[in-house]
């Protein structure tokens, strides 16, 4: 028999959120007594695995998710979605915050808010973290942080490719420490993970032809170790 992957924190939190997305999504569905009885199961097994994640009882996190569940397809589960935006200026450089949540230096982005479009919400987004006004290029990453091993919460983060056209320097004073241009020789630390987006990112800021990265579907989703750097 082939060595199998060691389990991994990671491992627990994909295997945990999934679960209790089919479960709350399975309850938001069903009038049956008998389905409850088993998707209420579910989500006990989620909790279960939830607990060794992340230590605490497995009926706290059963109970939170409980209080989560809608009803048709408002209660369809879906992941989070987050926009980000890689911003250049006319220098080469390349605009970073540092997160006032984490401490590392990653581009402008945050959740996508309802009325907006996802361009719309990135160009507000780094208005509002970093006092720069862009205007948006095009996207050029759809990735699934669940996957990549860069989020706990289950969500596709969506980035654009912005240029930076006026403003002026002037970093949120709840969600960031700080905010600057930098050169790619230059950068502050630490970076979160910059190896995976930072030569994409700045191969953009040069006006290359890059595409959109994404991750390429798994032939088993289930039995592929996560992408984690």
């Amino acid at each position: 028999m082939a060595d199998q992957p060691d389990i991994s924190h990671q491992d627990l939190i994909r295997w945990s959120e999934t679960l209790a997305g089919i479960a709350r999504t399975g309850l938001g569905f069903t009038d049956s007594p008998y389905e409850i009885e088993r998707y209420e199961e579910i989500l006990s097994v989620a909790g279960d695995i939830a607990a060794r994640r992340d230590g605490g009882e497995p009926a706290a996190f059963t109970a939170e998710w409980l209080k989560q569940v809608g009803s048709g397809v408002p209660g369809y589960v879906t992941p989070k979605i987050a926009i980000g935006a890689v911003v250049g200026d006319d220098d080469g450089r390349i605009l970073l915050i540092q997160r006032a949540d984490s401490g590392v230096w990653l581009y402008p982005t945050g959740w996508a808010d309802i009325g907006y479009s996802a361009s719309e919400v990135a160009r507000k987004e780094v208005k509002e973290e970093t006092g720069i006004e862009v205007e948006v290029v095009a996207p050029i990453a759809i990735l699934d942080g669940l996957r990549l091993g860069f989020t706990g919460v289950p969500l596709y983060s969506l980035v654009f490719h912005c240029r930076a056209v006026g403003g002026a320097l002037e970093h949120h004073p709840h969600e960031c420490l700080d905010v600057g241009w930098f050169h790619r020789d230059a950068l502050p630390e630490p970076l979160a993970n910059h190896e995976r987006w930072l030569p994409h990112a700045f191969r953009a800021i040069d006006g290359e032809s890059v595409g959109v990265q994404f991750d390429a579907p798994r032939d088993e989703v289930w039995l592929t170790p996560p992408e984690v750097d």
